[in-house]
C-alpha cells in the first residue's frame, strides 16, 4: 500500500467517529441546542421574570431565615432593638453632654437616668389617677355588655343562647388556660431583656462612635466611603424616625385622651397610654388603640358617646397623616402606606407583637442605607466615565 494512502473505510471511520466517538455534525447539533441557546431563545420577557422571580425566593428566603433566628433568640434580638431604638432616641442628649465637657461614661449614664425618671414618673402618674377608677369601671362594663347584649339581640337575628354560646367559643379559642411555669419563664426573659438592653444601651452611648470608628478602619478603599455613608445616612433615619414617631404619638395620645377626658369616659390616661405606644406600630397600632377606646366608650356610656369617641379617633388620625407626619417625619423617612401595611403584616406572622414594633424602623433604615448605595454608585460611575472621556481634538 503506498505511503499516505488512505482507504475509503478509514476515512468514513474518522467521519463517524471523532475522538471520543461524536461526529462533528453531532457536536456542532449539540451547541446549537446548548443551555445557553436555549437560554438565549426564550423571549426576554420570560428571562426577565425568571431571574426576578429567583431572586426575589432568595431575598424572601434569607428574610425568612433572618427572622427565624431572630425568634429563636427572641430575648437578644428584643434587647438589642431596644437598644437601638433607645439609643437613637437619646442621641441628642448624649452630643448635648459631651459639648458641656461631660465625660462620655458620665454623659451616657445621666442620659440612661433621664430616661428611666420619665418611664416611672408618667407610670406613677398614671396609677395614681387612675388606680380608683377600675373599681367602678367593673360595674359600668357590666352595664354596658349588658346594654350591648340586648342591642345585639335586639337588632340582629341572634337569641341570647346563640350570642352566649359564640362567646365562649372566642373565649375558649383565646384562653387556652395559664401555665404558671410559662408565665415564670416569660416574666424572667422580659426581666433579663430589660436588664440586658440597659447594659447594652449604656456601652453603646458610651463607645458607640469609637466602635463604629474602628469598623471603618477595617475596610479598605472606596468601601470605607460608602460604608461610612450609609452608616450615617441610617443612623440618622433610625434617629429620626424614633424621634418623629414619639412625637407623633404623643400627640395622638393627648388628642383621643382629651376627648375621652371630655367625654367622661373612665379610664382616659391609660387609654390614652395605650394609643401612645400603638402610635409606633403605624396605621394599624392606632387603628387598634382607637377600637379599644371605642369599645370600653360603648362598655361605660353607651352608643352615642362611643359614635363621638369614634368621630374624635378618625379626626386625630386624620391630622396625623396629613398635617403631622409630613412635617414631622420628612420624606427621609416616610414609607408608603401599602408598603407599611405589608411589612407590619409580616414583622407580626415572623416575630409577633415584636416583629410589629420593629419591622417599619427596619423597612425604613434598609431603604435609606440600599438607596444610599446605589446613588453613591451611580456617582462613582459618572465620574469613571468622565474622567475616560479623552479631550476635546483642538480646532
Amino acid at each position: 500500500m503506498p505511503l499516505g494512502y488512505r482507504s475509503a473505510e478509514n476515512e468514513e471511520a474518522d467521519v463517524v467517529e471523532d475522538g471520543d466517538g461524536r461526529t462533528p455534525e453531532k457536536t456542532a447539533a449539540q451547541a446549537r441546542t446548548g443551555p445557553r441557546q436555549t437560554w438565549a431563545a426564550l423571549p426576554w420577557l420570560v428571562r426577565t421574570a425568571v431571574v426576578w422571580s429567583a431572586c426575589l425566593v432568595i431575598v424572601v428566603t434569607g428574610l425568612y431565615l433572618l427572622g427565624r433566628v431572630a425568634t429563636l433568640l427572641a430575648p437578644l434580638a428584643v434587647a438589642l432593638a431596644v437598644t437601638l431604638f433607645l439609643a437613637a432616641l437619646l442621641d441628642p442628649v448624649l452630643r448635648g453632654l459631651r459639648r458641656l465637657r461631660v465625660p462620655a461614661a458620665l454623659a451616657a449614664l445621666l442620659s440612661i437616668l433621664l430616661l428611666l425618671g420619665v418611664l416611672v414618673g408618667v407610670g406613677a402618674l398614671v396609677w395614681n389617677l387612675t388606680a380608683a377608677q377600675f373599681g367602678e369601671l367593673t360595674e359600668q362594663l357590666d352595664q354596658g355588655l349588658q346594654r350591648s347584649r340586648d342591642f345585639v339581640t335586639a337588632t340582629l337575628p341572634v337569641t341570647e343562647a346563640q350570642l352566649d354560646r359564640l362567646l365562649r367559643q372566642v373565649t375558649s379559642g383565646l384562653g387556652g388556660g395559664f401555665d404558671p411555669v410559662g408565665g415564670a419563664r416569660t416574666v424572667a426573659e422580659v426581666a433579663g431583656s430589660a436588664l440586658l438592653a440597659l447594659v447594652l444601651l449604656f456601652f453603646l452611648l458610651k463607645d458607640g462612635r469609637s466602635m463604629w470608628q474602628w469598623v471603618l478602619r477595617r475596610m479598605t478603599g472606596p468601601n470605607r466611603e460608602v460604608t461610612a455613608e450609609a452608616g450615617r445616612v441610617g443612623w440618622r433615619t433610625l434617629g429620626g424616625y424614633t424621634r418623629g414617631t414619639m412625637i407623633i404619638a404623643a400627640i395622638d395620645a393627648m388628642g383621643i385622651g382629651l376627648a375621652l377626658v371630655l367625654l367622661g369616659v373612665p379610664l382616659a390616661l391609660p387609654l390614652a397610654l395605650i394609643t401612645f405606644f400603638g402610635g409606633f406600630v403605624p396605621i394599624v397600632g392606632a387603628t387598634v388603640a382607637g377600637a379599644v377606646a371605642v369599645l370600653v366608650a360603648l362598655a361605660a356610656k353607651g352608643p352615642t358617646t362611643a359614635l363621638l369617641v369614634l368621630a374624635a379617633v378618625i379626626a386625630v388620625q386624620q391630622i396625623e397623616g396629613n398635617l403631622l407626619e409630613p412635617l414631622v417625619m420628612k420624606r427621609q423617612v416616610r414609607l408608603h402606606p401599602a408598603v407599611i401595611l405589608v411589612v407590619v403584616a409580616a414583622g407580626t406572622l415572623v416575630a409577633g407583637i415584636a416583629g410589629a414594633f420593629v419591622s417599619v424602623p427596619i423597612a425604613a433604615v434598609t431603604y435609606r442605607v440600599v438607596d444610599t448605595v446605589q446613588r453613591h454608585r451611580e456617582r462613582r460611575a459618572t465620574a469613571e466615565a468622565a474622567t475616560d472621556t479623552p479631550p476635546p481634538a483642538p480646532a
